[in-house]
């Protein structure tokens, strides 16, 4: 056996069956490059500094040991509240909260601690790069459904949706605003969804961690909210939501996000959270407690600048000859690059980042084929002006 045979077997059937992140890469691949990051979903300005404060005081305050396993009571109070006033929801800190290693720890947390070998966890794609990777080292079988792009954004067949349902699919997984595509689930999505996990006895791993991002009008004329799927009828002892600070906070780097789960499910989540982290940072959780009591102006302000930002840079991607809607939600673009003529988006990729100088993260991570998304790059706006106005600038080069 040579060396390199043996160091295969070395490696289980799970870490062999995935790639490392190709969105990390990307961000590494721009540093070596100097090019312009639009790839990694950071926003590159500083965290607010009242945040970063009440973290500083709490380090000073000597919060510096283990806290509670699933949280810091002060954190899951205000996590309570604020899902309250968000959302409607009425929680027990106590019993129905799990305060988590970010939303990336939150989601195979929860996944670990429901899902049994043999079972099936359905996954919208494109999908976020974790979400397969999650099931297969929970044991199950990913079962993909299509986001198709159309005239009113990405969506989904509801005959292919419930085809992929049966007696073996333990759980669906729905990102809410989408990552990576923008889209926004509309209710009578939602509901459709909710019917079929109650009719295959299906859980739901809903990540809303772009909840305060949304950009799309209401027929009414109102501003497009925010649905979480724990909050329809039959939905609240089913469904394990999954958030974080990072992105409304600006604090990506912090890693502390939080699962939201009926009792009994919350405490399966506690348990393999417990023996995969431990805990999330003590007085990083006393910091996330003072975020989450900020006023509702504070997410106003937040989805005024995003929606902002997606308007300067979605033109300038078309100008330039990508092919691209104006998402509803989130920050990120998945845009068609078949008119620049490259043969697969890895390709474009390795030109854009070393030729043009910006990068962007290939499409064909998002998918189980890579063929499906051969055509397809995300980019990212959560930047400051001048880095987008830096990048639209390389990207005219384009032309």
């Amino acid at each position: 056996m040579t060396k390199a045979e043996a160091a295969k077997n070395r490696v289980s059937r799970k870490a062999a069956s995935f790639t490392e992140s190709v969105i990390r890469e990307m961000s590494r691949e721009a540093v070596k490059h100097g090019a312009v990051n639009l790839g990694q979903g950071f926003p590159d300005w500083a965290a607010p500094e009242d945040i970063k404060q009440k973290a500083i005081e709490a380090i000073n305050a000597d919060h510096n040991q283990y806290a509670v396993t699933w949280g810091v009571k002060e954190f899951r109070d205000a996590i309570a509240r604020k899902t309250m006033w968000f959302l409607g929801m009425d929680l027990d800190p106590d019993t129905e909260i799990t305060v988590t290693c970010g939303s990336t720890e939150g989601m195979i947390a929860a996944m670990m601690a429901t899902v049994d070998p043999g079972e099936e966890v359905i996954v919208f794609e494109p999908f976020y790069e974790n979400y397969a990777p999650d099931a297969i080292l929970s044991d199950a079988t990913p079962r993909y459904v299509p986001l198709y792009r159309s005239e009113d954004g990405f969506v989904f067949d509801r005959a292919e949706l419930r085809a992929a349902f049966n007696e073996n699919t333990k759980a669906i997984i729905i990102c809410n605003p989408n990552n990576p595509t923008g889209k926004v689930f509309t209710r009578e999505e939602l509901e459709f969804i909710a019917d079929l996990c109650k009719e295959f006895d299906a859980l739901c791993f809903t990540d809303e961690i772009y909840e305060h991002i949304t950009y799309g009008i209401e027929e009414d004329g109102d501003p497009l909210d925010h649905i979480s799927m724990a909050t329809l009828s039959g939905m609240r002892d089913r469904t394990v939501v999954v958030n974080s600070l990072s992105k409304t906070y600006s604090v990506t780097g912090w890693r502390v996000g939080y699962c939201i789960a009926p009792p009994e499910i919350t405490g399966a989540i506690r348990k393999v959270h417990d023996f995969l982290t431990v805990g999330a940072a003590n007085p990083l959780q006393h910091a996330g407690a003072y975020a989450l009591s900020l006023p509702p102006s504070y997410y106003e302000h937040l989805q005024r600048e995003y929606q902002r930002k997606r308007d300067m840079i979605v033109p300038e991607l078309i100008n330039a000859g990508f092919k691209c809607d104006l998402p509803a939600g989130a920050y990120y673009v998945m845009a068609d690059i078949s008119e620049f003529g490259f043969p697969n988006d890895v390709e474009f990729t390795k030109y854009l980042i070393r030729e043009i100088g910006v990068a962007v993260v290939p499409g064909s991570s998002f998918y189980s084929d890579p063929t499906l998304g051969s055509q397809m790059v995300r980019f990212c706006f959560c930047k400051k002006d001048e880095t987008l106005d830096a990048a639209a600038e390389r990207l005219s080069k384009l032309r």
